[in-house]
């Protein structure tokens, strides 16, 4: 299957699961989750909490260590944002386009960029919203999204 906005062939493919075992690590699954939420306290995101229980804990796998998933274990404590990260993630990107956009008006990649980012949000606010995370209603707005980042 070929990327999405270009014309070169993906790399997808088949191969064999890992075992996926870690036998070094040395924590019970109630101290990763107490790391875990340590953390989500400290608002870190749930991709910047594996890095940092993989770099500074050994941990490689936060589902082979506790049986649940990172996200799992923050929304079980309450400490899930009220959009997903991705999402937010892109509306941060697509604000930062916008900035830049204003003092640099010719910059048409930039621009281009921004039409595609801005088409990733549509698609993924239409999943959320059939898998039922965002409300019916939630429709993405440029200007609503530079209030919701800052």
């Amino acid at each position: 299957m070929s990327r999405m906005y270009s014309r070169r062939k993906g790399k997808s493919g088949s191969t064999k699961p890992m075992q996926k075992v870690a036998k070094w690590v040395d924590y019970k699954p109630e101290e990763v989750e107490n790391i875990i939420v340590k953390y989500a306290k400290q608002g870190i995101q749930s991709a910047q909490i594996g890095l940092l229980l993989r770099d500074q804990y050994g941990i490689p796998s936060v589902k082979v260590a506790t049986k649940k998933t990172l996200s799992k274990i923050i929304k079980d404590n309450d400490l899930y944002a009220k959009l997903p990260e991705d999402l937010m993630n892109l509306l941060r990107r697509v604000v930062e386009l916008g900035v830049h956009l204003e003092k640099n008006g010719k910059d048409y990649q930039s621009y281009r960029g921004l039409e595609l980012t801005e088409s990733k949000i549509r698609r993924l606010v239409r999943y959320y919203i059939k898998i039922g995370t965002l409300p019916k209603k939630w429709k993405y707005d440029p200007e609503q999204a530079k209030l919701l980042i800052r």
